[in-house]
C-alpha cells in the first residue's frame, strides 16, 4: 500500500510541512477545525462501509463472482477494502489501469475493453507469465490478431464481447460474436474463455432482459467458461438472468462504492429491490458572495466536482458551528472556480455541503481525500492514481 503524505502541496489541506498520514491523523482533526481549506471533497466512512458490504452480500447471495470496476476511484485503499470484502478481482478499462492495479497487488483483473496497443499487450503478457490472472476483450478479428501477435508463453484468455445497436463496443450480432470466437479458437497465443457484455446504455428493463438473455444463449452455445456483465444500474437483472449458469458469472459494477446524489440515486437497482446504497462523497465549499437577492456564489467549480451528468446538489449548511439541512437552493451553473447558487438565505462565509452526481468523474479531481466519520472527524486518508 503506498504511503500517503500530506503537506503544503496537497490540495485542500492547510498543512505547512509535509507529514505522514499517521502523523496527520494522530490529532484526530475535525474537517472544520482549521486543518483544511475550501473546497474539499471527503468520503463518509459509514456510507462507504455500508456500500462495500451491501454489494459483497448481493454478489454472494446470487453466486456471482464480483470484480468491481476500479476506474471509479483508482484508489488502492478502496481496492483493498473491496478485495477484503470478498471481491474476486477488479475490472479495468485501459492497459494503464491494469498495470496500476498490478502494482498495488490486485490478483485478478477483467480488462473490460478492446485493446489493440501491442506495446501494452506485450507488457501485460509478461505479467501473465509471472502469474497474473487477466481476462481481455475482443470484438473483431483484428483485435484477436493483435492479441495473438503480442502473446508470451501463456495465452491471453479472451472474452468475446457482445454489444448492441447504438451501444459501445462489442459485436452487433450473435453471428459476428461466433465468428470472433472461432478466430480466437483458431489462433495461437489466445484462448477462448467466454463472452461479456454491457447493458448500461439500454433504455429500459425489457431491453436489458432481452439483451442479457441473448448474451446467455450465446454463452451457452459457445460453451463459455466465463460470462460477464453488469454496470451499476441493472445488476439486479444481471443476477436474475445470468445466475444459475454453468459458467462463472462475473459482475462488474463500480460506482456503487460511493453511490451518489444524482445519476445513481435515480438509477440504482435498490429503487426496485429491497435495500439501499448511501451517498459517500461530500464536497464542502464556502459561500464567497451574495451580491443579489436569490443569488450567491460558492468557491467550487469544474475543477472540484463532477458536472458531466448533473450539477452538484446542495444538501446542508454549516453556520455558527451547526449543520442543518439546506432546502430551496440549487446550483445553476459551474465555472472553473465558482458555483452559481439560486435561492435565499445564504451569507458570505457559510459552508455548504454538496452531494455529487457520477462518482467516476469525481475522484479524478483529487489526489488525497479525507475519510470522515459521522461527526466529520477525519479518521483516514485515501489516495488516487489517475
Amino acid at each position: 500500500m503506498p504511503e500517503i503524505r500530506v503537506g503544503p502541496l496537497t490540495r485542500g489541506f492547510l498543512q505547512p510541512r509535509e507529514v505522514s498520514a499517521a502523523e496527520f491523523l494522530s490529532g484526530r482533526p475535525s474537517l472544520f477545525d482549521g486543518a483544511f481549506t475550501w473546497p474539499i471533497m471527503v468520503v463518509r466512512q459509514s456510507a462507504l462501509d455500508h456500500n462495500v458490504a451491501t454489494l459483497a452480500r448481493f454478489a454472494a447471495e446470487h453466486a456471482l463472482a464480483f470484480a468491481p470496476h476500479g476506474k471509479t476511484s483508482m484508489s488502492p485503499q478502496l481496492f483493498e477494502r473491496q478485495l477484503e470484502a470478498g471481491a474476486w478481482g477488479l475490472t479495468a478499462a485501459t492497459a494503464a489501469q491494469v498495470l496500476t492495479y498490478r502494482h498495488f497487488g490486485v490478483p485478478r483483473v477483467v480488462l473490460a475493453n478492446e485493446i489493440l496497443d501491442e506495446g501494452a499487450l506485450r507488457l501485460l503478457a509478461q505479467e501473465i507469465e509471472a502469474g497474473f490472472e487477466l481476462l481481455v476483450y475482443a470484438d473483431s478479428v483484428e483485435g484477436v490478431r493483435a492479441l495473438s501477435r503480442s502473446a508470451g508463453g501463456v495465452p491471453f484468455r479472451v472474452l468475446v464481447e457482445l454489444g448492441h445497436e447504438g451501444g459501445r463496443t462489442g459485436c452487433r450480432t450473435v453471428e459476428e460474436l461466433a465468428e470472433v470466437a472461432a478466430a480466437v479458437r483458431d489462433s495461437e497465443g489466445v484462448a477462448f474463455a467466454g463472452v461479456a457484455g454491457y447493458e448500461g446504455m439500454l433504455p429500459d428493463a425489457d431491453a436489458v432482459r432481452t439483451y442479457l438473455r441473448t448474451l446467455r444463449s450465446a454463452a451457452e452455445a459457445l460453451d463459455a467458461e466465463v460470462v460477464s456483465a453488469g454496470g451499476s444500474s441493472w445488476f439486479d437483472l444481471v443476477a436474475e438472468e445470468l445466475s444459475g449458469m454453468y459458467a462463472q458469472v462475473i459482475l462488474r459494477s463500480g460506482s456503487y462504492v460511493t453511490h451518489d446524489d444524482g445519476l445513481y440515486l435515480e438509477s440504482t437497482p435498490y429503487n426496485r429491490i429491497p435495500g439501499e446504497l448511501r451517498p459517500a462523497l461530500e464536497v464542502w465549499a464556502q459561500v464567497l458572495s451574495a451580491p443579489e437577492p436569490g443569488l450567491a456564489f460558492a468557491g467550487m467549480g469544474k475543477r472540484d466536482a463532477p458536472y458531466d451528468v448533473h450539477l452538484p446538489i446542495p444538501r446542508a449548511l454549516r453556520r455558527d458551528g451547526e449543520i442543518r439541512p439546506l432546502a430551496g437552493v440549487a446550483v445553476t451553473k459551474l465555472m472553473d472556480q465558482h458555483a452559481f447558487l439560486s435561492g435565499d438565505g445564504l451569507r458570505p462565509g457559510d459552508l455548504v455541503e454538496f452531494g455529487i452526481s457520477h462518482p467516476c468523474t469525481a475522484f479524478d479531481k483529487w489526489r488525497v481525500l479525507p475519510v470522515v466519520d459521522d461527526r466529520h472527524i477525519v479518521i483516514d486518508l485515501i489516495s488516487t492514481f489517475f
